[in-house]
């Protein structure tokens, strides 16, 4: 048999319910990994002692019959989830020493049926970057081509790599504008960022409020149906959550793609798009219609202003959220002469380079003067982003899509840290699901000519996420994507 951190959760727990292997067993096996792979830099903090005594109750519960949904699946944890008495830091120095004292809503919910944590993982600064080179901890190394250094992708790096490889069965991450699906491309994994409201708030450390959501990285579509069926549903704790019944997903699996109308949006094929990530779409696309799916060609012509939108609005969010870092309630405090004096010091030294820019940005786009001029133009542009989603799927039921404009780049790339706007520019066809609150999810399809993956996004309708993970297991099933 092959090593038990290799298998899928579904695999695992078919295992588990067999007795073949038992909990204890799978969890040493990804702490093993966990330990052999430190040199990616995925964990921020181990628990291995929490893990282990969860996977022991597990066992008990296997023998009595008593088992949950994902009874004895070691997990890892984006350290942006708050988790009751284990550290928190969102990778922030300002939050270095935090403990929280209460659980998200959905770590709990993976708690309640049965799910174990193996540690936090890195991410970005209050998932503000797009590679994790943001991280108070340092940068994530893509586990592929290890020996060239590459981004593992942000803002959760730290979860993409590690489910990658196979250091955890798989992985909370968030998403504000593309943080689960963009590492998800360039780690060769399935990322999933569901409709706005799907998934619980609550417990998860605010970046951007409106754009914010909960997620899951895993090795496959059938575990992302799996775990996402546990996270989502209404909970009275966050007023965005919708009350809006959750569907077995994992059921869509396998149903026939005939007759699906699948869209495909010309502007999302600039001119000088990545010559290997626009075959592997055309490749996408004929894979789908040899199943019988219609093609549609639509248009969604806000996409030009997406971007530009996007961070005008979420810098401005994060200038808010992020005001409650003072040095006075909880967190890092640097005292000095007096109370002005001590947020300056506080936020000097406890917020890294990226969240100051986007601070800044944000407080001056909130400003007086400046606030009809960018912010309030903004949130009008957001507005006619989600019309063009809304008039493009009456002609489809899907939209197919690259996830990234490149391959992952190599940490430390010049060209994208002395200019942020680089950086930012990977978030191109990301942005646009966050904008408009539609769930989509992004799949490994192939690898570039250097042995990189290389994502094809699925965007859905609001509250669609069956149609997209039927859509998803077509091409996976077609494209057969090795898993590092």
């Amino acid at each position: 048999m092959s090593k038990l951190n290799k298998l899928t959760i579904a695999e695992t727990l078919k295992g588990l319910t067999k007795k073949e292997f038992s909990s204890v067993e799978v969890t040493k096996a990804y702490l093993g990994e966990m330990k052999a792979r430190k040199n990616l830099n995925a964990f921020v903090l181990e628990t291995e002692e929490v893990a282990l005594a969860q996977a022991q109750k597990s066992d008990e519960k296997y023998a009595k019959g008593m088992q949950g949904k994902l009874e004895g699946i070691p997990l890892g944890i984006k350290d942006l989830y708050c988790t009751k008495d284990i550290r928190t830091t969102a990778c922030s120095k300002i939050l270095e020493n935090f403990v929280p004292q209460y659980e998200s809503t959905v770590t709990q919910k993976l708690l309640d049926d049965g799910a174990g944590f193996l540690g936090k993982l890195n991410m970005d600064e209050f998932a503000m970057g797009g590679s994790n080179e943001t991280s108070c901890f340092g940068p994530v190394i893509n586990p592929w081509k290890e020996e060239l250094n590459l981004v593992a992708g942000g803002s959760s790096g730290g979860p993409a790599a590690a489910v990658a490889a196979n250091m955890c069965a798989a992985a909370t991450g968030s998403d504000t504008g593309g943080s689960i699906r963009q590492p998800s491309a360039y780690c060769g994994i399935t990322g999933i960022k569901p409709t706005y409201g799907r998934c619980s708030r609550y417990g998860i450390i605010a970046f951007a409020s409106s754009l914010d959501q909960a997620g899951i990285m895993a090795k496959d579509v059938r575990d992302s149906a799996i775990l996402l069926e546990t996270i989502s549903g209404y909970d009275s704790k966050d007023a965005t959550s919708a009350k809006i019944d959750v569907p077995n997903f994992e059921a869509f699996l396998g149903q026939d793609v005939k007759g699906l109308r699948i869209g495909i949006p010309k502007e999302y094929r600039p001119q000088g798009l990545n010559e290997e990530i626009s075959k592997f779409w055309d490749m996408g696309i004929e894979m789908l219609k040899a199943r019988g799916a219609e093609i549609v060609n639509i248009s969604l012509p806000h996409t030009t202003y997406a971007l530009g939108t996007y961070y005008t609005i979420a810098p401005a969010e994060a200038s808010s959220n992020l005001a409650r870092y003072d040095g006075v309630r909880y967190g890092k405090r640097v005292d000095g002469d007096g109370l002005d004096n001590l947020y300056i010091n506080t936020r000097t030294e406890g917020f890294g380079k990226e969240v100051k820019r986007r601070i800044m940005i944000g407080t001056y786009v909130l400003s007086s003067g400046y606030y009809d001029a960018y912010y309030l133009k903004a949130q009008k542009v957001r507005r006619l982003v989600r019309e063009d989603f809304i008039k493009a799927f009456e002609k489809c039921d899907v939209i197919l899509t690259p996830t990234t404009p490149t391959p992952a780049f190599a940490i430390g790339d010049k060209s994208m840290n002395e200019d942020p706007v680089n950086m930012y520019l990977n978030d191109i066809f990301t942005v646009t699901a966050n904008l408009a609150g539609l769930p989509a999810m992004s799949l490994p399809i192939g690898l570039s000519k250097d042995g990189l993956p290389l994502g094809l996004q699925l965007i859905g309708r609001a509250f669609d996420e069956a149609t997209i993970f039927k859509t998803a297991y077509a091409l996976e099933q077609d494209a057969k994507f090795e898993r590092k």
